[in-house]
Parts: C-alpha cells; structure tokens; sequence
C-alpha cells in the first residue's frame, strides 16, 4: 500500500502543472521572512522560523475565513525595500518552477506591497514584473501577472490600480482581481471600474462564493465581466448558478486546502470538487498561498486524489482546463493547452472546448 501511495504521488509530482491562482503575499518562504525580520529590524515576538511559523502559516487552527485574512495583515510588515518585494516576487516564481508548474498567474496586491512603505504603485509594480521576468528567465516557467485590487478599497484606488495594471500590459500584467472579505464589502461599487477594464483589454477574475452566498458569483460574473471565479465552491447550492457558470464558460479556481482552513468547507471529503466536475463545469486546481496553507501544487493534486476519490486522468484534464482558461491571447492559449495535452498524454477527444 505505501509503494501504491509513494507511486501516485510521485507521478503528481512529475506533472508538468498550471496554476491560475497563487497570490505574491501569500507565497513568502519563512526564511526569507526570518532575515528580512533580522536584517530590518521588523518589531515581532521573534524572529526565529520557529518562532515566525504560527504567525503565518495556518496549522492546527481551527477553520477561520477572517483569521486567515489576518496572516495577510502581519506579511505586509515585510516589504520594507524595493530589493525585499524583488527577492519575495523571484523566490515565488522559482518556487513554482520547482514543483515543476509550468504556468504561472501570481496575482499580487500593489496596496499591500507599497503601503507600508509609501512607495508609489507604480513602482512596487515594476519592481514584481522585473522579478518576475528574471525568475523567467532562469527557470523552466512562464509567468504572468493579475493585478489585486481588495474589496475594502475605494473605488479611487481600484481605478488607480487599473491604470497601473494597464500600464504594465508589456510586462506580464494581465488582469485583475476582485479579493478580501465577501461577506462585509460588496462587489457592486467596482462594476464600473471592471468594466472599463475589460473594455480596455485586461481580463478579469473574481473571488466569490467562497465564504459568501452563491449570489456573489453571479454579480460577479454578470455585473464586473468575471471570466474566472476564486473558488466559487458555494455555487453547488444554487442551480441557477451552476447553470449561469456553464453557460458562460465560466472556469472556477479551485483551491482545496485553502478552502478547509478558511471555513469554505467542512473537511476534503466534503469538497465539492467531484461535483462540480460531475457538473461539467470548467475546474482548475491551484494553490492559493503556499506558504500559509503550507502547501505545494503537488499537495493539493495529492488531497483531491486521495481525500476526494479523483484520479490522476481527472487532475490531467484539470490542468488542460487551466491552460485553456489561461489569461493569454487564444493563439498562445490553444498553442499551451496542446502542448500540455501531449506531455500529459490526453487524448484530443476527451478536452473541453476552449471558451474565450
């Protein structure tokens, strides 16, 4: 049995993957943590791993959407140099590339890296995508870049954030992101702003329906253009939803451990993963925050064949998805999604429209 389980996960590990939905302030190594800690001097009970590790990782906690947003809070003490935000946006590529992803959308929070510090938006935003492109380059990984803009901002800064986003297009920005508490700030002032973005060319995903209520996916999708939805696992418990999603082709950005430590759901084998794939809806597994949930690419393909009952042929089509789902003009889409095809030996017959 243990050679059984060693096998499979070795042969997740060797996928070759794609993440959509991996965030910069959530991907910190905790030694880099501990010397950016030490070398600036950053005031915390201590500046050890040991002692840095329950301050961001989530472990024996008990499931909390809003103590986990709280990780975010004290991981933005450390970004106090344009050199700290470079090395943090390189080792979240690199580290990507290691668990052999092979496309990457990290999405990031200008406010968060620059507020700290004061530094423009304009500039934190260059320092990632000059990150970001060496990263590239020295690694076997392609990177692009979503712009987060948090639902507890004004809509002032949201458009702010769009002009920086539209402004770094030649540098890997391809998108925004709608993120932070569903339950307390509405989507509803940002539609405006959402849609000048898409008019504009930018493409737009939308964390909803994770810890909030079905109906947030479908303002998301309907009023702010979402083509991707963060999560959306509550949309199993409105028809209507999953039938606006399908419809759409509207792809949800499944993150497995992420969703059990925030509360979104009860435990793995309780995941409506499996049903929405049951559904036909357009599914991808992603990772979230590495380092706060502790995770890899791997350890959730890992959760989803093991706690979910999901086979490895199933996480293969869940990875042609992603790439179809990919923000990338549909040439270069198309081109990844059958490279991806062919190295992970899926038949043409059995891969889903691309829609987009």
């Amino acid at each position: 049995m243990r050679l059984a389980i060693d096998d499979t996960r070795s042969q997740l590990c060797a996928l070759p993957k794609v993440d959509l939905h991996r965030h910069l302030e959530g991907s910190l190594r905790l030694h880099t943590l501990a010397e950016i800690a030490q070398e600036h001097d950053i005031d915390l009970p201590g500046r050890a791993i040991q002692d840095l590790r329950p301050l961001v990782t989530v472990s024996e906690e008990e499931p909390d959407f809003h103590r986990f947003l709280e990780k975010f809070k004290l991981l933005r003490r450390f970004y106090p140099t344009r050199e700290a935000v470079e090395r943090i946006a390189y080792e979240a590529v690199a580290d990507a590339a290691d668990d052999n992803v092979r496309y990457l959308e990290l999405r990031f929070n200008p406010v968060a890296l620059s507020r700290a510090q004061g530094f423009p938006l304009e500039a934190v935003t260059r320092w990632v995508c000059r990150a970001v492109e060496r990263a590239q380059r020295e690694h076997d990984i392609r990177a692009n870049l979503i712009i987060q803009i948090g639902r507890d901002e004004t809509v002032h800064t949201a458009r702010e954030l769009v002009h920086v986003a539209l402004g770094h297009r030649d540098e890997g920005v391809v998108g925004l992101d709608l993120a932070g508490d569903e339950k307390e700030f509405a989507a509803t002032p940002f539609q405006d702003v959402f849609r000048q973005a898409r008019r504009e060319g930018l493409h737009v995903t939308v964390h909803a329906g994770e810890v909030g209520t079905p109906a947030n996916i479908e303002e998301a999708i309907r009023n702010l253009g979402a083509e991707r939805i963060g999560h959306g696992v509550r949309c199993v418990e409105a028809p209507q939803v999953v039938e606006l999603i399908r419809e759409r082709g509207v792809a949800l950005e499944i993150c497995p451990t992420s969703n059990v430590q925030t509360g979104a759901v009860h435990d793995f084998w309780r995941h409506p993963l499996p049903d929405l794939m049951a559904l036909g809806l357009r599914v991808s597994i992603n990772t979230d925050d590495p380092s706060i949930s502790d995770t890899t690419l791997t350890d959730e393909y890992w959760v989803a064949v093991s706690a979910m009952r999901i086979t490895v042929e199933q996480i293969k089509h869940t990875i042609i998805t992603a790439a179809e789902a990919s923000f990338q003009p549909r040439e270069d889409r198309q081109r990844m999604a059958a490279w991806f095809r062919k190295e992970l030996q899926v038949d043409d017959d059995a891969r889903r429209p691309d829609n987009g």
